[in-house]
């Protein structure tokens, strides 16, 4: 079966985005003469700069005026005239553009509300590793074994700005980077845990903080409540890819679970990742040898969501505030081999 153009729609967070690069590095894999494109929104598109197996990276801008979105989207959808579409993503939205773009073969999972809208529809999968999942949307058409390993294409520009940063940190140690930012409240280890862990780690450790804009105060935070001022805030100063370019050169990612978590394991940085109102069966948590999660294990209350909330339901947040720095710290000296 040969397909000339496809399109792959993933119009989540930025973590969805970037355990979906397996899979479309998988599609060029199965059909290397096809054309590739991919939808995202604005946000995410900047994961898929200079990724070599993508043709046309399409934005629908669905958190702003989302109906003028979904037609202009539309119409650049079926002026493209794909001929299968895969769709990791089960939204009504995105179920409804690959229909009435007009894509005849439509691959997705067999979920409400997009089954009504696709043509294949492969089983839910109950458990595992998200990429494992995306992947077997591939299976109508291949029995191929494919490569969890995600990925991100940081420019010689985005490497460059990495380069200059690293002249501020002192060679002889080992570097941590530390993101404790997360659109979910839950999702956030406590900042004065993070100000007690830094405070252990700054006498051993380069530091260097990631995040948004909206994540800079918070990271000036737990610097100054830590006294870190050899610490590097970075939060809101760089892009995706520079980011990305940045973590590539740490020894160690300490984060949440959140997109920090995902960009670090997509340039083969170990993480530490907490993870308190989700849990690893979501498919969502750090999959190399070398990485570690964090979590109270049968907790009554876990998991409350899969994005976490604004505020603990149960009012107690145990699920973070039972994880304490000093468990984390014990954990880095192992890996570092610090002996006190």
């Amino acid at each position: 079966m040969s397909f000339q153009k496809i399109l792959l729609v993933q119009t989540a967070y930025l973590g969805d985005v970037i355990l979906t690069t397996p899979l479309i590095r998988a599609i060029k894999q199965v059909f290397p003469d096809s054309q590739l494109d991919v939808l995202v929104i604005p946000q995410t598109a900047g994961a898929l700069a200079n990724n070599p197996h993508i043709d046309q990276t399409i934005l629908f801008d669905k958190r702003g005026q989302k109906r003028t979105a979904f037609k202009n989207v539309l119409q650049i959808l079926k002026a493209r005239r794909h001929e299968l579409a895969f769709s990791p993503h089960s939204s009504l939205t995105t179920g409804l553009l690959i229909r009435l773009a007009g894509i005849p073969t439509r691959v997705g999972f067999n979920r409400n509300p997009i089954r009504f809208f696709l043509t294949h529809k492969a089983p839910v999968p109950s458990d595992g590793l998200t990429i494992e999942k995306y992947l077997k949307l591939l299976s109508f058409f291949s029995d191929q074994t494919f490569s969890i390993q995600t990925q991100l294409f940081p420019s010689e520009e985005d490497r460059e700005k990495a380069d200059r940063l690293w002249r501020q940190v002192d060679a002889q140690r080992p570097t941590i980077a530390l993101a404790p930012g997360s659109v979910w409240p839950t999702k956030r280890w406590p900042a004065e845990y993070y100000a007690q862990l830094v405070a252990l780690l700054k006498k051993r450790f380069n530091l260097i903080f990631i995040g948004s804009g909206d994540e800079r105060e918070l990271c000036q935070q737990i610097i100054d409540q830590a006294k870190a001022q050899q610490a590097l805030n970075l939060a809101g100063r760089l892009s995706i890819l520079q980011s990305a370019a940045v973590i590539e050169k740490c020894d160690l990612m300490i984060c949440n679970d959140s997109g920090a978590m995902h960009i670090a394991n997509a340039v083969q940085t170990d993480v530490f990742a907490f993870f308190g109102p989700t849990v690893r069966r979501f498919g969502f948590f750090p999959f190399r040898d070398e990485d570690w999660v964090f979590e109270v294990p049968d907790l009554y209350c876990r998991p409350c969501g899969k994005h976490g909330h604004h505020e603990c339901p149960e009012d107690h947040f145990r699920c973070m505030l039972e994880i304490k720095p000093q468990t984390v710290w014990q954990k880095v000296k192992e890996k570092f081999k610090v002996s006190a």
